[in-house]
């Protein structure tokens, strides 16, 4: 039997990333319904039908941004050879898109709601799991590096993983402020000359030495 009804008169896919970008601009609070209509070119009750609700929008949206953006930086910081190279990798790849020209800077999970209110508790929480993903993600790949023997057995990897991800929040934001990539870069370039000393720091006392890691970078 045809469906019922008159047939979608634009381009969801389209549409979507058009209010993914809206949201990553302006934030979930700072987005309207009529920001949004404007910017995808469609009336109120086509979005309604077509995405649900305003919330149920923006995480289909967070979703687009998380394959678009998130997944190629966690594949760079799963692939390199050692954990501090994945780190490395995973931060220059998120400074390149945090400063792309032509669309907003920063990222999205990071930036789109930093103000709360009781109805957006369920924005606040979806978007805290997401940033914990990455965390954990980070804190994967120092496992990992603990069993290659690149990391020693003793480090702290939870709390390495939030020094980690810690900074990849400030490049967000001094990104949004209008940092340029090169200074970005720099900022990366202090994390990794202080790596060694930060490791140690968070090492038990295990009496495991620890080397210096051959991954200096030339990626640059």
């Amino acid at each position: 039997m045809a469906e019922r009804g008159r047939p979608r008169a634009f381009d969801r896919a389209a549409a979507l990333r058009l209010a993914m970008e809206s949201f990553w601009e302006h934030g979930y609070e700072g987005t309207s319904i009529g920001d949004l209509t404007a910017r995808m070119g469609i009336r109120p009750p086509s979005l309604y039908a077509a995405f649900g609700s305003k919330e149920e929008l923006f995480r289909e949206a967070v979703a687009l941004y998380e394959g678009m953006e998130g997944a190629p930086a966690l594949q760079a910081l799963r692939d390199a050879p050692t954990a501090v190279g994945g780190i490395e990798a995973m931060l220059r790849a998120n400074v390149r898109s945090y400063t792309e020209i032509g669309r907003p800077t920063g990222c999205m999970v990071v930036l789109a709601a930093t103000t709360y209110t009781p109805s957006t508790e369920g924005i606040r929480d979806f978007l805290a799991e997401e940033r914990r993903g990455g965390t954990a993600a980070v804190r994967e790949r120092l496992v990992r590096g603990q069993a290659d023997g690149d990391v020693p057995p003793g480090a702290d990897t939870g709390a390495l993983a939030a020094y980690v991800m810690s900074v990849q929040y400030g490049l967000s934001l001094q990104a949004r402020d209008g940092a340029t990539r090169e200074e970005l870069d720099t900022v990366v370039d202090c994390l990794l000359a202080g790596w060694d000393g930060v490791v140690a720091a968070r090492v038990t006392a295990t009496g495991t030495p620890i080397a210096s890691p051959p991954w200096r970078s030339t990626s640059r």
